[in-house]
């Protein structure tokens, strides 16, 4: 099976400006959409960001969009979450997902993420 590692969480102050990165191995990497989804304390995980395969499409969340950018490296298994802008709102356990026919498609080869923190001060 596919395993995700996710990293670059942390504290950042408001208005301050992450990168997450989520580096996948056990299969190919290049037939898998990526995504990243987020859970705050008491709240459903909810959709952040979505790329394809080749990394020409890119998704956003209302709430994330002109702020957040997400994009792959197919050369290195790894998808990254360029977060600017932060606030309290975005505080939340991010998780790196992988979808082998999409991110919207049950499959048993989809695949989560440990999830790591990021907490924004204000």
């Amino acid at each position: 099976q596919v395993q995700l590692v996710e990293s670059g969480g942390g504290l950042v102050q408001a208005g301050g400006s992450l990168r997450l990165s989520c580096a996948a191995s056990g299969r190919t990497f290049s037939n898998y959409a990526m995504g990243w989804f987020r859970q705050a304390p008491g709240k459903e995980r909810e959709f952040v960001a979505a790329i394809n395969r080749g990394g020409g499409s890119q998704y956003y969340a209302d709430s994330v969009k002109g702020r957040f950018t997400i994009s792959r490296d197919n050369t290195k298994n790894t998808v990254y979450l360029q977060m600017n802008s932060l606030y309290s709102g975005d505080t939340a356990v991010y998780y790196c997902r992988a979808g082998r026919w999409g991110l919207s498609i049950a499959s048993s080869d989809n695949y989560w993420g440990q999830g790591t923190q990021v907490t924004v001060s204000s």
